[in-house]
């Protein structure tokens, strides 16, 4: 994963191993970012913004859901996004899901 700076917020990554090694072009990798966290900076909750990052998913089958847990820490408030449903239960049922991205076919490239 690749964060994205932001004007005056604090930008931390933590590197872990990763379960098994992963090809990323021509490098065998064995470890990577893990952890993104922005610190320090002002958003009133009138407002609202961005914080971005780049990531290469693993291969996966059409129709996998990846899930990224986050920890919005406020002012006086946590927020934990970090539910998963359960088998047969719907994300949009939970108080606070995990943000998911759903798998889908890679679209063909006509050259």
């Amino acid at each position: 994963m690749k964060p994205m700076p932001k004007a005056g917020w604090e930008l931390t990554t933590k590197v872990e191993p990763y379960s098994e090694p992963v090809k990323y072009y021509d490098q065998t990798l064995k470890e990577g970012v893990r952890e993104i966290a922005w610190t320090g900076g002002k958003l009133p909750d009138d407002w609202y913004d961005e914080f971005v990052f780049r990531a290469r998913l693993p291969k996966a089958e059409s129709g996998t859901v990846i899930r990224f847990p986050i920890v919005q820490e406020c002012e006086g408030a946590t927020v934990r996004w970090i539910e998963v449903p359960t088998e047969g239960q719907d994300s949009h049922d939970l108080e606070e899901p995990a943000p998911e991205v759903t798998i889908t076919p890679a679209a063909s490239h006509h050259h």
